[in-house]
Protein backbone atom coordinates (compact mmCIF):
# COMPACT_ATOMS: atom_id res chain seq x y z
CA UNK A 1 0.00 0.00 0.00
CA UNK A 2 2.89 2.60 0.66
CA UNK A 3 4.25 2.26 -2.78
CA UNK A 4 4.15 5.31 -5.39
CA UNK A 5 3.98 7.16 -2.45
CA UNK A 6 4.67 10.81 -3.53
CA UNK A 7 8.08 12.16 -2.31
CA UNK A 8 8.17 14.02 0.02
CA UNK A 9 11.05 15.24 2.33
CA UNK A 10 12.11 16.64 5.55
CA UNK A 11 15.51 18.22 6.83
CA UNK A 12 18.02 15.95 8.55
CA UNK A 13 17.36 13.11 6.54
CA UNK A 14 13.61 12.46 7.34
CA UNK A 15 12.04 10.99 4.21
CA UNK A 16 8.56 9.83 4.26
CA UNK A 17 9.29 7.23 1.20
CA UNK A 18 7.15 4.26 2.73
CA UNK A 19 10.60 2.27 3.92
CA UNK A 20 10.00 4.08 7.81
CA UNK A 21 7.47 5.14 9.72
CA UNK A 22 7.90 7.62 11.52
CA UNK A 23 7.25 8.38 15.64
CA UNK A 24 5.93 11.88 16.97
CA UNK A 25 4.75 13.66 19.52
CA UNK A 26 3.74 17.22 20.36
CA UNK A 27 4.93 19.32 23.41
CA UNK A 28 2.43 20.77 25.98
CA UNK A 29 4.29 22.97 27.84
CA UNK A 30 3.19 26.90 27.33
CA UNK A 31 4.71 28.20 24.43
CA UNK A 32 5.68 30.97 26.66
CA UNK A 33 7.80 28.80 29.04
CA UNK A 34 11.29 28.31 26.67
CA UNK A 35 13.25 26.47 29.48
CA UNK A 36 10.40 23.94 30.26
CA UNK A 37 9.56 23.62 26.07
CA UNK A 38 13.77 22.90 25.50
CA UNK A 39 13.75 19.94 28.55
CA UNK A 40 10.58 18.00 27.19
CA UNK A 41 12.13 17.89 23.35
CA UNK A 42 15.09 17.05 24.47
CA UNK A 43 13.44 13.93 26.61
CA UNK A 44 11.16 13.02 24.05
CA UNK A 45 14.12 13.58 21.40
CA UNK A 46 16.28 10.41 23.93
CA UNK A 47 13.03 8.26 24.01
CA UNK A 48 12.88 7.91 20.51
CA UNK A 49 10.62 10.41 19.32
CA UNK A 50 11.36 11.07 15.65
CA UNK A 51 9.81 14.44 14.63
CA UNK A 52 8.33 16.88 17.48
CA UNK A 53 5.50 19.24 17.13
CA UNK A 54 4.95 22.82 18.59
CA UNK A 55 1.98 24.95 19.23
CA UNK A 56 2.85 28.15 17.69
CA UNK A 57 -0.22 30.24 18.61
CA UNK A 58 1.44 34.05 18.37
CA UNK A 59 3.88 35.50 16.05
CA UNK A 60 6.24 35.99 18.79
CA UNK A 61 6.19 32.33 19.53
CA UNK A 62 8.51 31.46 16.40
CA UNK A 63 11.24 32.33 18.20
CA UNK A 64 10.67 29.54 20.42
CA UNK A 65 11.58 27.34 17.15
CA UNK A 66 14.54 28.77 16.45
CA UNK A 67 15.91 27.63 19.93
CA UNK A 68 14.51 24.42 19.39
CA UNK A 69 16.04 24.27 16.63
CA UNK A 70 19.51 24.78 18.13
CA UNK A 71 18.80 22.10 21.10
CA UNK A 72 17.26 19.06 19.44
CA UNK A 73 18.55 17.30 16.07
CA UNK A 74 14.97 15.55 14.91
CA UNK A 75 12.55 17.83 12.61
CA UNK A 76 10.24 20.13 14.50
CA UNK A 77 6.73 20.77 13.26
CA UNK A 78 5.20 23.91 13.29
CA UNK A 79 1.45 23.96 14.03
CA UNK A 80 -0.51 26.90 13.12
CA UNK A 81 -3.95 27.74 13.41
CA UNK A 82 -6.12 30.44 11.76
CA UNK A 83 -3.15 33.17 11.31
CA UNK A 84 -1.10 32.24 7.96
CA UNK A 85 1.11 35.07 9.08
CA UNK A 86 2.15 32.99 11.89
CA UNK A 87 2.74 29.94 9.41
CA UNK A 88 5.17 32.32 6.86
CA UNK A 89 7.39 33.33 10.28
CA UNK A 90 7.55 30.31 11.50
CA UNK A 91 9.16 28.70 8.28
CA UNK A 92 11.53 31.86 8.30
CA UNK A 93 12.52 30.44 11.34
CA UNK A 94 13.48 27.35 10.59
CA UNK A 95 10.14 25.05 10.62
CA UNK A 96 11.43 21.28 9.12
CA UNK A 97 7.15 21.72 8.53
CA UNK A 98 4.03 23.57 8.78
CA UNK A 99 0.45 21.94 10.07
CA UNK A 100 -2.57 23.80 9.05
CA UNK A 101 -5.91 23.11 9.50
CA UNK A 102 -7.91 24.05 6.63
CA UNK A 103 -11.16 24.92 8.27
CA UNK A 104 -9.26 27.77 9.61
CA UNK A 105 -7.15 29.21 7.23
CA UNK A 106 -9.79 29.09 4.42
CA UNK A 107 -8.50 32.60 2.48
CA UNK A 108 -6.68 31.55 -1.09
CA UNK A 109 -4.82 34.07 -1.18
CA UNK A 110 -3.64 33.64 2.73
CA UNK A 111 -2.76 30.08 1.44
CA UNK A 112 -1.09 30.57 -1.02
CA UNK A 113 1.51 33.18 0.87
CA UNK A 114 2.05 30.17 3.03
CA UNK A 115 2.56 27.79 -0.04
CA UNK A 116 5.09 30.29 -1.35
CA UNK A 117 7.01 30.09 1.57
CA UNK A 118 6.91 26.28 1.59
CA UNK A 119 8.72 26.12 -1.83
CA UNK A 120 11.21 29.09 -1.44
CA UNK A 121 12.43 27.46 1.53
CA UNK A 122 11.46 23.34 0.61
CA UNK A 123 9.01 23.04 3.37
CA UNK A 124 6.24 20.45 3.27
CA UNK A 125 2.99 21.46 4.59
CA UNK A 126 0.60 19.03 6.32
CA UNK A 127 -3.03 19.23 6.11
CA UNK A 128 -4.46 18.77 9.24
CA UNK A 129 -8.22 17.82 9.05
CA UNK A 130 -9.73 17.39 12.38
CA UNK A 131 -13.46 16.23 12.85
CA UNK A 132 -14.00 18.74 15.55
CA UNK A 133 -13.12 21.40 13.23
CA UNK A 134 -14.31 21.01 9.87
CA UNK A 135 -15.71 24.04 7.92
CA UNK A 136 -19.56 25.18 7.24
CA UNK A 137 -20.38 24.22 4.37
CA UNK A 138 -19.10 20.84 4.44
CA UNK A 139 -20.73 20.41 8.13
CA UNK A 140 -23.59 21.91 6.12
CA UNK A 141 -23.69 18.76 3.40
CA UNK A 142 -23.19 16.18 6.27
CA UNK A 143 -25.79 15.65 9.08
CA UNK A 144 -23.01 14.44 10.72
CA UNK A 145 -19.22 14.43 10.71
CA UNK A 146 -18.54 11.24 9.23
CA UNK A 147 -15.20 9.80 7.40
CA UNK A 148 -16.90 11.14 4.15
CA UNK A 149 -17.15 14.55 5.14
CA UNK A 150 -13.39 14.72 6.52
CA UNK A 151 -12.30 12.85 2.78
CA UNK A 152 -13.76 15.47 1.44
CA UNK A 153 -12.41 18.33 3.40
CA UNK A 154 -8.58 17.09 2.90
CA UNK A 155 -9.52 16.62 -0.94
CA UNK A 156 -10.79 20.04 -1.31
CA UNK A 157 -7.13 21.44 -0.07
CA UNK A 158 -4.86 19.04 -1.49
CA UNK A 159 -6.43 19.97 -4.66
CA UNK A 160 -6.42 23.23 -4.72
CA UNK A 161 -2.47 22.93 -3.69
CA UNK A 162 -2.05 20.95 -6.51
CA UNK A 163 -4.05 22.73 -9.11
CA UNK A 164 -3.86 26.05 -8.63
CA UNK A 165 -0.79 26.81 -6.78
CA UNK A 166 1.23 23.64 -8.06
CA UNK A 167 2.57 22.39 -4.72
CA UNK A 168 2.70 18.34 -3.89
CA UNK A 169 5.18 18.55 -0.81
CA UNK A 170 1.99 17.74 1.50
CA UNK A 171 1.73 15.22 4.27
CA UNK A 172 -1.98 14.52 4.92
CA UNK A 173 -3.85 14.04 8.48
CA UNK A 174 -7.57 12.70 8.71
CA UNK A 175 -8.04 12.42 12.52
CA UNK A 176 -11.23 11.68 14.30
CA UNK A 177 -12.27 10.87 18.16
CA UNK A 178 -14.23 8.38 16.35
CA UNK A 179 -11.95 5.23 15.86
CA UNK A 180 -13.72 3.93 13.22
CA UNK A 181 -14.68 7.33 11.27
CA UNK A 182 -10.87 7.17 11.82
CA UNK A 183 -9.99 4.23 10.29
CA UNK A 184 -12.75 4.51 7.35
CA UNK A 185 -11.44 8.11 6.40
CA UNK A 186 -7.62 6.86 6.19
CA UNK A 187 -8.73 3.97 4.04
CA UNK A 188 -10.78 6.12 1.91
CA UNK A 189 -8.33 8.78 0.85
CA UNK A 190 -5.52 6.43 0.39
CA UNK A 191 -7.86 4.99 -2.25
CA UNK A 192 -7.78 8.76 -3.93
CA UNK A 193 -4.71 10.15 -3.21
CA UNK A 194 -1.19 8.26 -2.74
CA UNK A 195 0.21 11.78 -0.58
CA UNK A 196 2.37 10.08 2.82
CA UNK A 197 -0.62 10.17 5.76
CA UNK A 198 0.26 11.18 9.58
CA UNK A 199 -2.31 9.12 11.34
CA UNK A 200 -3.72 9.84 14.79
CA UNK A 201 -7.26 9.69 16.94
CA UNK A 202 -7.57 12.72 18.02
CA UNK A 203 -8.67 13.90 21.65
CA UNK A 204 -8.32 10.06 22.67
CA UNK A 205 -8.13 10.86 26.19
CA UNK A 206 -6.11 9.70 29.53
CA UNK A 207 -3.72 6.90 29.15
CA UNK A 208 -5.56 3.92 29.79
CA UNK A 209 -8.44 4.44 26.96
CA UNK A 210 -6.14 6.65 24.71
CA UNK A 211 -3.41 3.51 24.63
CA UNK A 212 -6.70 1.11 23.56
CA UNK A 213 -8.11 3.57 21.03
CA UNK A 214 -4.74 4.61 19.56
CA UNK A 215 -3.58 1.05 19.23
CA UNK A 216 -7.21 -0.09 17.75
CA UNK A 217 -7.05 2.93 15.24
CA UNK A 218 -3.51 3.42 14.11
CA UNK A 219 -2.71 -0.36 14.14
CA UNK A 220 -5.11 -1.63 12.35
CA UNK A 221 -3.84 0.83 9.51
CA UNK A 222 -0.41 0.36 9.68
CA UNK A 223 -1.66 -3.25 9.66
CA UNK A 224 -3.07 -2.91 6.22
CA UNK A 225 0.34 -0.92 5.07
CA UNK A 226 -1.54 2.97 5.50
CA UNK A 227 0.29 5.63 7.15
CA UNK A 228 4.20 7.12 7.26
CA UNK A 229 4.24 8.61 10.35
CA UNK A 230 1.83 8.80 13.58
CA UNK A 231 1.16 10.65 16.84
CA UNK A 232 -0.34 8.61 20.10
CA UNK A 233 -2.28 11.34 21.86
CA UNK A 234 -2.53 10.98 25.20
CA UNK A 235 -3.74 13.89 27.66
CA UNK A 236 -0.71 14.00 29.64
CA UNK A 237 2.95 13.67 29.55
CA UNK A 238 4.06 13.50 26.00
CA UNK A 239 7.01 10.87 26.66
CA UNK A 240 3.89 8.33 27.16
CA UNK A 241 2.65 9.05 23.70
CA UNK A 242 6.56 7.90 22.40
CA UNK A 243 6.89 4.89 24.83
CA UNK A 244 2.92 3.82 23.09
CA UNK A 245 4.00 4.22 19.67
CA UNK A 246 7.18 2.40 20.00
CA UNK A 247 4.99 -0.21 21.30
CA UNK A 248 2.45 -0.35 18.69
CA UNK A 249 5.49 -0.58 15.86
CA UNK A 250 7.10 -3.32 18.04
CA UNK A 251 3.68 -5.19 18.55
CA UNK A 252 3.28 -4.93 14.24
CA UNK A 253 6.48 -6.38 13.40
CA UNK A 254 8.15 -2.72 12.48
CA UNK A 255 10.01 -2.24 15.40
CA UNK A 256 13.17 -4.62 15.13
CA UNK A 257 15.06 -2.44 17.94
CA UNK A 258 14.97 -3.63 21.81
CA UNK A 259 13.55 -6.38 23.44
CA UNK A 260 10.64 -7.41 23.28
CA UNK A 261 9.28 -9.11 26.38
CA UNK A 262 5.79 -11.74 26.33
CA UNK A 263 4.40 -12.47 29.66
CA UNK A 264 2.16 -15.21 30.35
CA UNK A 265 -1.50 -14.20 31.95
CA UNK A 266 -0.73 -16.56 35.21
CA UNK A 267 -3.59 -19.27 36.38
CA UNK A 268 -4.13 -20.96 39.13
CA UNK A 269 -0.89 -23.04 38.01
CA UNK A 270 1.29 -20.60 39.05
CA UNK A 271 3.87 -20.85 41.88
CA UNK A 272 6.25 -17.90 41.44
CA UNK A 273 5.75 -14.10 41.31
CA UNK A 274 5.53 -13.71 37.85
CA UNK A 275 4.33 -10.34 37.84
CA UNK A 276 6.87 -9.18 39.94
CA UNK A 277 9.75 -10.94 37.93
CA UNK A 278 8.23 -9.70 34.79
CA UNK A 279 8.58 -6.00 36.29
CA UNK A 280 11.98 -6.48 37.06
CA UNK A 281 13.12 -7.61 33.87
CA UNK A 282 11.45 -5.50 32.11
CA UNK A 283 12.84 -2.65 34.17
CA UNK A 284 16.18 -3.87 33.98
CA UNK A 285 16.27 -4.31 30.16
CA UNK A 286 14.96 -0.97 29.66
CA UNK A 287 17.33 0.97 26.76
CA UNK A 288 18.74 -2.45 25.47
CA UNK A 289 19.17 -2.61 22.03
CA UNK A 290 19.21 -6.45 20.99
CA UNK A 291 16.35 -7.22 19.20
CA UNK A 292 15.63 -10.29 21.26
CA UNK A 293 12.13 -12.11 22.61
CA UNK A 294 12.15 -12.59 26.39
CA UNK A 295 9.35 -14.45 27.81
CA UNK A 296 8.04 -15.22 31.39
CA UNK A 297 5.37 -17.94 31.61
CA UNK A 298 3.87 -19.12 34.36
CA UNK A 299 4.54 -22.70 34.29
CA UNK A 300 5.78 -25.51 32.46
CA UNK A 301 2.78 -27.10 30.80
CA UNK A 302 2.73 -25.17 28.29
CA UNK A 303 5.34 -22.53 28.98
CA UNK A 304 8.56 -23.58 26.47
CA UNK A 305 5.99 -24.36 24.06
CA UNK A 306 3.97 -20.90 23.46
CA UNK A 307 6.76 -19.00 23.68
CA UNK A 308 9.50 -21.52 21.43
CA UNK A 309 9.72 -18.58 19.14
CA UNK A 310 11.25 -16.60 22.15
CA UNK A 311 15.30 -16.48 22.45
CA UNK A 312 15.60 -17.16 26.31
CA UNK A 313 12.77 -17.00 28.50
CA UNK A 314 11.94 -19.25 32.37
CA UNK A 315 8.68 -21.20 32.64
CA UNK A 316 8.00 -21.80 36.35
CA UNK A 317 7.87 -24.47 38.60
CA UNK A 318 6.98 -25.06 42.33
CA UNK A 319 9.06 -22.63 43.39
CA UNK A 320 11.79 -22.92 41.00
CA UNK A 321 11.66 -22.14 36.83
CA UNK A 322 13.52 -23.70 33.89
CA UNK A 323 15.69 -21.72 31.89
CA UNK A 324 14.76 -22.08 27.63
CA UNK A 325 16.20 -21.30 24.59
CA UNK A 326 14.08 -21.36 21.38
CA UNK A 327 11.49 -23.51 23.15
CA UNK A 328 14.59 -26.19 24.75
CA UNK A 329 14.91 -26.70 28.17
CA UNK A 330 18.42 -25.67 29.58
CA UNK A 331 18.37 -26.06 32.98
CA UNK A 332 16.55 -25.72 36.28
CA UNK A 333 16.97 -22.32 38.49
CA UNK A 334 15.77 -21.78 42.22
CA UNK A 335 13.48 -19.33 42.65
CA UNK A 336 15.89 -16.53 43.84
CA UNK A 337 18.15 -17.32 41.21
CA UNK A 338 15.57 -16.43 38.28
CA UNK A 339 16.31 -12.99 37.48
CA UNK A 340 20.23 -12.87 38.05
CA UNK A 341 20.94 -16.02 35.97
CA UNK A 342 17.99 -15.19 33.24
CA UNK A 343 19.93 -11.42 33.07
CA UNK A 344 23.29 -12.46 32.69
CA UNK A 345 22.27 -15.07 29.68
CA UNK A 346 20.51 -12.29 27.75
CA UNK A 347 24.25 -10.37 28.23
CA UNK A 348 25.81 -12.92 26.61
CA UNK A 349 23.48 -13.02 23.57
Amino acid sequence: MRKNLKYVALKNGFVFDGEKIYVQSMLNASSKDVEKNVLQAKKLEECGCDIIRVAVPFLEDTELIKILKKNVKCPIVADVHFSYRIAVESVKAGADKIRINPSNITKEEELKEVVDICKNFDVPIRIGVNSGSLDKEILKKYENVNADALVESAIKTVDLFENKFNFTNIVVSIKSSNVLDMIDAYKKFRNLRNYPLHLGVTEAGLKEFAVVKSSIGIGSLLAQGIGETFRVSITGDPIYEVETAHLILKALGLNKTGVEIIACPTCGRTRIDILSLAEKVEKSLRGCKKNIKVAIMGCVVNGPGEAKEADIGIAGGDKSAVLFKKGQVVRTLKEEEILNVLLKEIELI
